[in-house]
């Protein structure tokens, strides 16, 4: 995932080197480089006419945020190709051993002679790297007791894998922060950046106005490469999902017929699921549907300022401070690419960093929580709330999730101004009561079993389902949220008289974010049927949902008035 952009940096797209002995020039292109290479006895003349400068954009990526256990292993065994270092750097670094490789980062100027070879020109080939203009900077590693350590930057806490910065020679403009890319290109781990960068900051001869960055900028957007290697693109294209079991572009004719052939089974996949998710929610069958629609719900379009397609639902009376909340979020993991659990206590409130900010000291975006990839479910387990004070920033870490909920935005805190950035982020608040938070439909738990060990139950639940089945349902997840839907102008027309004599009959409760909210329910149930308009049959359907739904709301509230009353 793009957790940031860089400045574009310019770098030399052809140079000249010359040998002083013989005069001999030789024309070298830098393109997919990350440091000018010219051989022994060799100069790069920096005031040839046949030197062409070009630009580059630099993107600094990270592992998608709360990516799931079952995307990783999938990704890994579909993955016949081994990555390994390009072979355009010094072979001899293969052949070292890890205690020469310590010798080195201890000693760069040794690392430095073999990178140049015994005859190299410190002037001829050491200048033109920092003209080279990767960000000159060092860090750590090499002297492990002069830096704090280096902070990747992952939006999540506890995440772990490796980030990389990408650099991209053409079209970058068409990519965006947050967006998920496959990259093909050149792998760069070229010891030799540190070192070069490291000399560079650590240099008392350089002129201040030739290095406007600062310590820490150099520090963070040039990194030891061993940490975070370099990719130069020469693919890339932004996923349209993140499901490695579904085809990467649904529109190619292979993935027509694997797309019609699941579709074919569509029913007894989704009966499965509602199934497994009952089981899931203690028999509760209401709240699985409501929960399959969740899961298939994403913002299709977006009209003036309101997000379309959301539908965040609150999942009301779960028990207080168990297990249960955590079981229901590992079932979500096995079926959903990426997802997180944000447990809402005072503590997390008013300690954690939910809004990404700029440093502007360091030149980067610092993440935040709710930096996340399109389609990610965000589960918000408010049954941790207690009783407490929330700070300036819990307040403001509320108001943060309420945005994200209603508008599908995030806005990141760039000190002087704010910067609207849209998302798509599936929330299910799991609360005792009514949530805190805003949400699109409140459905309140009735449990049918209460298993006597929660954990057993779980365990059991999941170790039933084969991997096979597991598999049809993340598909099944995946593939309703990409399908096109619409509304004939009949079926239009017939829902609007339906309205107005549900108007006629009830004026009081029935509004227009009930024609909405009705109107998305039958929405995601014939997306969930595989059925790409809406019939009659489905309208109907969804109305009784709705009744069903409201009916215990009404219930709910009627005991809790009672429950009251007996207590005065």
């Amino acid at each position: 995932m793009v957790q940031d952009m860089f400045d574009p940096e310019f770098y030399m797209g052809v140079y000249e080197t010359v040998d002083p002995n013989t005069n001999a020039r030789v024309l070298h292109f830098g393109k997919y480089r990350d440091v000018a290479e010219c051989g022994p006895q060799q100069e790069i003349d920096m005031n040839s006419s046949q030197t062409v400068t070009l630009e580059r954009q630099t993107f600094y990526c990270v592992p998608v945020p709360g990516e799931s256990a079952w995307v990783k292993e999938a990704y890994i065994s579909a993955s016949q190709a081994r990555v390994s270092p390009s072979t355009s750097y010094t072979p001899s670094r293969h052949k070292r051993s890890y205690e020469e490789d310590e010798d080195m980062e201890q000693h760069p100027s040794k690392q430095k002679e073999q990178h140049m070879g015994s005859g190299g020109d410190s002037h001829g080939c050491g200048e033109p790297k920092r003209l080279e203009t990767e960000a000159s900077a060092g860090h750590h590693l090499i002297s492990p007791n002069c830096s704090p350590p280096l902070d990747l930057n992952f939006p999540l806490p506890g995440e772990k894998g490796p980030a990389c910065l990408v650099k991209v020679y053409e079209s970058w403009d068409t990519f965006k922060v947050n967006d998920v890319l496959e990259v093909y290109g050149i792998l760069s781990v070229d010891p030799v950046l540190s070192i070069v960068n490291n000399e560079e900051r650590d240099s008392s001869t350089l002129d201040p106005m030739e290095c406007m960055d600062t310590a820490e900028e150099q520090r963070v957007h040039s990194p030891p490469s061993s940490l975070v290697p370099r990719i130069h693109v020469i693919l890339a294209h932004k996923l349209q999902h993140l499901n490695p079991l579904l085809p990467a572009c649904l529109n190619e004719e292979e993935s027509k017929t694997f797309v019609s052939n699941f579709m074919s089974e569509l029913s007894p996949v989704r009966a499965e699921l509602l199934g497994f998710l009952t089981h899931a929610l203690l028999g509760d069958s209401l709240a699985a549907e409501y929960l399959i629609l969740h899961l298939i719900s994403t913002v299709y379009a977006r009209r003036d300022v309101l997000p379309l397609g959301k539908f965040t639902v609150n999942l009301s009376g779960c028990p207080r401070n168990s297990i249960f909340t955590e079981h229901i979020y590992r079932i979500i993991q096995q079926l959903v690419p990426a997802s997180y659990r944000l447990q809402m206590t005072i503590e997390n409130m008013n300690h954690s960093r939910f809004i990404p900010r700029k440093d502007y000291t360091a030149n980067r975006l610092v993440s935040g929580i709710l930096q996340l990839a399109s389609n990610t479910s965000l589960v918000i387990d408010e049954t941790q709330l207690e009783q407490g004070q929330l700070d300036t920033k819990g307040v403001h870490n509320v108001k943060a999730l309420g945005n994200l909920i209603t508008w599908q935005k995030v806005d990141y805190d760039f000190s002087y101004h704010q910067m609207e950035f849209p998302c798509n982020i599936n929330v299910l608040i799991t609360s005792e009561g009514r949530s805190l938070l805003p949400s699109d439909c409140q459905v309140q738990l009735q449990p049918q079993i209460i298993p006597p060990n929660m954990e057993e139950y779980v365990n059991s639940l999941q170790t039933a389902v084969l991997p096979s089945v597991l598999n049809k349902f993340r598909i099944y997840l995946s593939l309703l949220r990409l399908l096109d839907y619409s509304i004939s102008d009949e079926v239009t027309k017939a829902v609007e008289e339906d309205f107005v004599e549900m108007r006629k009959n009830d004026p009081e409760s029935i509004t227009a974010d009930d024609l909405h909210r009705t109107l998305l329910v039958a929405r995601f149930l014939s997306l969930s049927a595989g059925q790409t308009t809406l019939s009659r049959e489905r309208w109907l359907r969804a109305k009784q949902l709705e009744a069903l739904r409201k009916a215990r709301l009404q219930q709910q509230k009627l005991m809790f008035q009672h429950c009251n009353s007996r207590r005065k």
